[in-house]
């Protein structure tokens, strides 16, 4: 099995990435492999990648397209907020770089059947890790209606989210929702055009959004990762993180700053008592998006923020 992927941000990731020969790396969501095949070369001849992915999919993939270079390959089919417990299995102490893209991807979409495009007729699944139980069906049959409104709101952004959660729990009444497509299509039905325009992009994007994320435990996922960053990583080691909304930058961005800042202490106080000091350092203050050329040729890009930060 051999998936198409486009990397987002390539260029930028590995400009950023600042890799060397026998640099040990992980690539937190190996996906299609783009960004680890770039990864791998630059860290030969004596480096080693360690590629974790939740998805087994991505994991065979992986296998298949990082066959050349398998001496110099650690696959893990793990999620990437186990990275300490995962090193620690590996007796590695600490690592050079971490690379993690929050976005899900094409084969996610195009071919894993498990509901993550609101154009098929697939079951409503979104699970990332099979091994996990509960999937987006479960979410949308059992959660009262002020509850899937508050998911829909907070997780998605959507301004018609009670609307939506109505239309939804008036609909799970006479029949299951067990299909994206008929999901999307209920969506679509509780959110207004607006007057004589088209919706820029479509009415279920948010919703599925919000149900991917509360499915795959996204945001909890992100800040145990962010919490363990400085333990692992090598002095002036670097993290990666390519984010896709609003609420995943703003976990990053802020964890960056608590570390930049030390200090917990009060600020009445004459004097620091808490002795921490900093342990993060930005690499760039505002987060790097794609350039137009890129968009072009990757629509996939067009709201991924990529943040760095190195270890001081």
């Amino acid at each position: 099995m051999v998936f198409e992927h486009t990397p987002v941000l390539p260029e930028e990731v590995f400009l950023h990435q600042n890799l060397k020969p026998g640099d040990v790396a992980v690539d937190g969501t190996l996906g299609g492999c783009g960004h680890a095949l770039r990864t791998i070369e630059a860290i030969l001849p004596d480096g080693l990648l360690i590629g974790i992915d939740q998805d087994r999919d991505a994991i065979d993939n992986a296998r298949d397209v990082l066959r050349p270079y398998k001496d110099n390959v650690l696959l893990v089919h793990d999620n990437f907020s186990n990275l300490s417990r995962i090193l620690k299995a590996n007796h590695i102490e600490a690592v050079n770089s971490i690379l993690v893209d929050l976005g899900f991807s094409l084969h996610q979409i195009e071919k894993s059947k498990r509901g993550f495009s609101f154009n098929k007729e697939e079951p409503l699944d979104m699970r990332m890790d099979i091994r996990h139980t509960r999937t987006a069906a479960d979410i949308i049959h059992s959660l009262k209606e002020k509850e899937l409104a508050d998911l829909f709101y907070h997780y998605g952004e959507e301004r018609f989210s009670r609307r939506i959660a109505r239309r939804i729990v008036a609909q799970r009444q006479n029949n299951p929702i067990s299909t994206s497509k008929d999901l999307a299509a209920i969506v679509a039905a509780a959110v207004p055009t607006p007057r004589g325009k088209r919706h820029k992009i479509h009415p279920a994007t948010q919703v599925f959004q919000a149900l991917r994320i509360a499915v795959n435990r996204e945001l909890d996922v992100l800040k145990a990762f962010m919490a363990q960053i400085p333990d692992v990583l090598e002095k002036d080691g670097r993290v990666s993180i390519i984010s896709f909304h609003s609420l995943e930058d703003r976990i990053v961005k802020q964890s960056i700053r608590n570390y930049e800042q030390g200090c917990t202490c009060p600020k009445g106080l004459p004097q620091c008592i808490c002795g921490f000091e900093p342990r993060m350092k930005a690499v760039f203050k505002k987060p790097v998006i794609a350039k137009e050329a890129e968009l072009e040729t990757n629509p996939m890009a067009r709201s991924a923020k990529l943040r760095v930060a190195k270890r001081v």
